[in-house]
């Protein structure tokens, strides 16, 4: 615990022994931080998920005598599934708790990223923001011709028609495609209707292309009702609860002892960092630079 955080504990543990004018508590905001790319990056790398953040939101919606919880969110997107799953813890807490929930975005909350930021009450934004990408996207390869031209012979056998479906080294089927588009149809669907359910009386839902995967800057944003006002947690904060609020930033998970012998810090996105090189964690932080690099960051 951070000797700051400890002092303030003891402090209001003894709060009554002091003269009346020094027992008024300063209003309290814990703040949790979800940055990265939403879903298992790789052993190493995990990105955002239910898993990973689950302790540090029952931690911030238990601070005792906190007005409300604040989520700085900085993600370009990822699983829509866990995504969905952080959402709605976001949500189950903040009614459990009755705590408002506001949500200051960095670079981005796009795709999965915005699915989190619209668990906040509010929404706020800086002008360069990155926000919405209200989409799904399948991406993968197909090297079917690249074996072949080597010599290559792809055998692989299934129970069930669909086992290998979209396999990168058979020729692209497009009864697969056409399975693919329909799932992702559906997931569209559920991302459309939690925006327009959370965002209700705010959205300009005469923009043609609001739900198109489209991305805005974040003045624009708010213009589209994807986010409440331009503004930093400080700023809006201070204004919101006094000068003396304590804007108190909840520590994150550990990292688990075999990462830290290896050289891998569970939120670092450096690769080997002194340890030993992963594939899988090269792979990951390459996916996550591409989920980065579609928004141009």
């Amino acid at each position: 615990m951070p000797i700051k955080t400890a002092f303030d504990s003891l402090l209001d543990r003894f709060r009554f022994l002091l003269p009346a004018r020094y027992r008024v508590r300063p209003p309290i905001v814990p703040v949790v931080r979800l940055s990265g790319a939403i879903g298992a990056v790789s052993p190493f790398r995990p990105g955002l998920s239910i898993a990973s953040t689950a302790t540090v939101l029952e931690r911030a919606f238990a601070v005792k005598g906190a007005k409300a919880v604040a989520l700085v969110v900085n993600s370009p997107g990822g699983s829509a599934a866990q995504s969905h799953l952080i959402f709605k813890r976001i949500r189950s807490l903040s009614v459990e708790k009755n705590l408002p929930v506001l949500v200051f975005v960095e670079d981005a909350a796009a795709s999965g990223g915005y699915m989190i930021a619209c668990a906040g009450d509010e929404i706020f934004v800086d002008p360069s923001s990155l926000m919405g990408s209200i989409g799904v996207v399948f991406a993968g390869f197909g090297f079917q011709e690249l074996i072949q031209r080597y010599g290559v012979e792809r055998r692989i056998y299934t129970a069930g028609e669909s086992k290998a479906m979209l396999d990168p080294f058979r020729p692209e089927n497009p009864e697969d495609v056409a399975k693919i588009r329909r799932i992702q149809g559906r997931i569209h669907e559920i991302f459309i209707d939690l925006v327009r359910s959370r965002r209700a009386g705010r959205l300009n839902l005469e923009t043609p292309d609001l739900f198109s995967g489209a991305v805005w800057s974040g003045t624009e944003a708010v213009e589209l009702g994807l986010a409440d006002g331009v503004g930093d947690i400080r700023t809006v904060l201070r204004e919101r609860y006094g000068e003396k609020v304590r804007i108190a930033m909840m520590p994150q998970g550990r990292t688990s002892l075999l990462a830290r012998l290896l050289g891998r810090g569970a939120a670092s996105p450096d690769i080997g960092g002194g340890g030993l090189v992963d594939p899988d964690a090269l792979i990951g932080a390459v996916e996550e630079r591409l989920l980065w690099s579609r928004l141009g960051l």
